[in-house]
């Protein structure tokens, strides 16, 4: 019960690592709100959990979505403690001249102004409680980048560092921002990444550059984001944790 009376939001939590990081906070004792663009698929998770989670259809690139679905939680649960900005997307795999720009735009839509919309909103609850945690779900393709990915990689490149950056600006105000970084993992965007079909030789390919020899799972994100929202990382601040099989080495 490392979580035992904080509540979370978390995005993107219909699915994949969103899903895998509410099902953990629930099963550590926090009260969960899984947003997502998703609604059914929402509500099947907050069922499925329990102990008091809410399911919110939000679209994280809306300012005004992000702002109302905040309010909700904070309503629904009296206070706001940990915020996990998981949902992103990408666009397929292809050499970087081939991305238009609406495709370019919707990459920094939904995976880079979502986390200041986030900011926007929480901040001043934060201020007020004197405390809060925001984790944001960077990558190491923001670290370690390969072809055929360029504009996503710049995403995750810049969530990695505005995680730094908001962490030096807001520990004054008690708020502690970090990072996660995955490597490549079995997502619902899998075959965008590879840029292929999803396919055991496929995944071979890209499973070769990660010394521990497996992608990642949701498993080791949610239990990287248990740690840095718990009080046991309560010092930590400003960290990009990369969760990584030794992929960045």
């Amino acid at each position: 019960m490392r979580l035992n009376g904080k509540t979370a939001l978390v995005t993107g939590a219909a699915s994949g690592f969103g899903k895998g990081i509410a099902e953990t906070f629930a099963r550590e004792g926090a009260k969960v709100a899984i947003l997502d663009l998703n609604l059914e698929g929402a509500r099947a998770v907050a069922e499925e959990i329990g102990n008091g989670a809410i399911a919110i259809r939000c679209d994280v690139s809306d300012g005004a979505d992000v702002a109302a679905a905040v309010a909700e939680v904070n309503t629904a649960f009296g206070r706001l403690d940990v915020v996990v900005n998981n949902a992103g997307w990408s666009n397929a795999n292809r050499p970087l001249m081939e991305t238009d720009e609406a495709t370019f735009r919707k990459l920094y839509d939904v995976n880079v102004t979502s986390i200041f919309h986030m900011t926007k909103t929480c901040v001043p609850l934060w201020r007020a409680q004197g405390s809060g945690v925001m984790i944001n779900i960077g990558s190491t393709a923001g670290i370690r980048p390969r072809p055929g990915l360029t504009w996503y990689n710049s995403t995750k490149g810049a969530v990695n560092l505005m995680s730094r950056s908001l962490a030096a600006e807001l520990a004054p105000d008690g708020i502690r921002v970090n990072c996660i970084a995955p490597v490549i993992g079995a997502t619902a965007l899998l075959e965008q990444f590879m840029g292929m079909p999803d396919t055991p030789e496929n995944r071979a390919t890209f499973i070769a550059g990660i010394p521990l020899g497996r992608m990642s799972t949701p498993r080791d994100i949610a239990n990287a984001a248990l740690y840095l929202a718990s009080d046991e990382a309560d010092f930590i601040t400003g960290v990009v944790l990369e969760v990584d099989g030794g992929r960045t080495i």
